[in-house]
């Protein structure tokens, strides 16, 4: 058997993919190597700025790890500069304020406020966007960083919406499980596609293997 490559970009798994709606497992030691699924053993650090470099080519602002078919408690997150206009061919990295790597999070509301009036989409369901998801409006994510160690930080706003909607996918929920049933069923082909899509990227992967 021929060693796998190693990846510069995950291909991101979309709606109708099974790992999507497992929960994932806590990682126990932030040391261990991890494999995705097609690719070569790598250590998290590894498998974090991947996953960063993923979400950039994609022009996201968040990835699960669930995303690129590990099942493990990790997402990645960044903060822009500013609002991205729709079709900008910009380089996000070039925008970068702040990136996270979130390792077995843990969130708490701060306060009681809470927000629906903010669109959501989701690097899994591509080019489906909708308000009404209600998040807090601010949390507190503990949680384990990269060298191992436990960490703190309270997220307000746009940010405290990208960690809870990272942290549903490792519950294996979208944001359109927050939603009326109605919303889904108005995307029916559109997910019926990409549950088409998924199948055969598994049967490519598992012809790979």
């Amino acid at each position: 058997m021929s060693e796998q490559p190693v990846p510069s970009i995950y291909p991101i798994r979309l709606y109708g993919d099974p790992v999507l709606r497992r929960k994932a497992r806590a990682i126990a030691k932030v040391s261990a190597s991890v494999t995705v699924p097609g690719f070569s053993p790598q250590t998290l650090r590894q498998v974090s700025d991947q996953m960063m470099e993923t979400m950039f080519e994609a022009r996201g602002v968040g990835l699960a790890a669930p995303q690129i078919g590990l099942g493990l408690r990790m997402f990645v997150a960044a903060e822009y500069e500013d609002d991205e206009e729709e079709g900008s061919e910009t380089p996000l990295r070039s925008r970068v304020l702040n990136t996270y790597t979130i390792i077995n999070p843990v969130l708490k509301p701060v306060g009681r406020r809470k927000d629906d009036q903010v669109q959501e989409g989701c690097l899994s369901i591509p080019g489906i966007f909708e308000e009404g998801v209600k998040r807090s409006s601010a949390v507190r994510v503990d949680y384990t960083d990269l060298n191992g160690d436990t960490r703190s930080i309270e997220a307000e706003d746009y940010l405290a919406r990208i960690f809870q909607h990272e942290n549903d996918h490792l519950d294996g929920v979208f944001f359109l499980d927050r939603l009326p049933p109605e919303v889904t069923e108005e995307y029916r082909k559109e997910l019926l596609s990409m549950q088409r899509q998924s199948r055969e990227f598994l049967k490519t992967l598992e012809l790979a293997r």
